[in-house]
């Protein structure tokens, strides 16, 4: 039974079992990364991990979705297990919108994390900023599946 266990883990940390395709932007910047699956075409820009010394703030980034179908930002995980909390846009249906498969974002629409009543990401005791000032996120998109992708640091 352990084989299985071991397995089944090796299995979920491998990107291609999701087929989602996600690659950095061609410069290589941190903040940035591309995915498409299922018709789903995400781009993340301006990824900004706003951190105190507790490790404690906020992300902000832009979403975008030139697919064909709406797609939703389920989950943000950091190093260590840690996760964001998702708070929908302020009096809002549509792009930013919170329900129950995540952060809505739909076809050819996009939407700001972080700006005046849109969408938040909270982090609470977050580890793992790098020696280069980025913090390493996975973004679990409902369609586009999991990207990995490193966002900027600022204190």
């Amino acid at each position: 039974m352990p084989a299985v266990l071991v397995g089944g883990l090796a299995g979920c940390s491998d990107d291609s079992s999701s087929g989602a395709s996600a690659s950095p932007s061609p410069s290589g910047t941190p903040g940035e990364v591309k995915a498409s699956n299922n018709s789903s075409v995400v781009t993340v820009t301006g990824a900004v991990a706003h951190l105190d010394a507790a490790g404690d703030g906020t992300l902000a980034m832009t979403v975008r979705n030139s697919g064909t179908v709406t797609d939703h930002l389920d989950m943000v995980g950091t190093p260590g297990g840690a996760r964001g909390k998702l708070t929908g846009a302020k009096g809002t249906k549509g792009n930013g919108a919170l329900n129950t498969a995540g952060i809505q974002i739909l076809p050819n629409g996009s939407t700001t994390f972080g700006s005046s009543g849109g969408p938040t990401v909270t982090f609470h005791h977050v580890k793992g900023v790098t020696g280069r000032h980025t913090l390493p996120i996975i973004l679990q998109f409902g369609v586009a599946g999991l990207v990995r992708m490193e966002a900027r640091v600022t204190k």
